[in-house]
């Protein structure tokens, strides 16, 4: 079983930055890739970004290339979510997740709770 825990959301404005964080605890010996996810009002939940457990690679998606950047801290068992140039399109709830399959498609298995992140106009 592997815990996530996000933190780092809130209310900025359109063309400012905010590093969202999210630590892995348990079975981290498990994970094969880490994300995250974002989920708008109304929505349904989609990929943002993504990093295997090595850090080695990464993939974005193309909403966000180029704005965000995913990281991790191996000591911390931390993954980053650096948002630049945020848009109100931006507003979502966003999920960190790890997949523990390895497959050669994402299965997330764990979830955090979510952190809001508001961009305003």
């Amino acid at each position: 079983q592997v815990q996530l825990v996000e933190s780092g959301g809130g209310l900025v404005q359109a063309g400012d930055s905010l590093r969202l964080s999210c630590v892995a605890s348990g079975r981290t010996d498990g994970i094969y890739v880490l994300g995250w996810s974002r989920q708008a009002p109304g929505k349904e939940r989609e990929f943002v970004a993504a990093i295997t457990w090595s850090g080695t690679s990464t993939h974005y998606a193309d909403s966000v290339k180029g704005r965000f950047t995913i990281s991790r801290d191996n000591a911390k068992t931390t993954v980053y979510l650096q948002m630049n140039s945020l848009k109100p399109e931006d507003t979502a709830v966003y999920y960190c997740a790890a997949d523990l399959s390895g497959g050669s498609n994402y299965r997330w298995s764990s979830w955090g709770q979510g952190t809001q992140v508001t961009v305003s106009s």
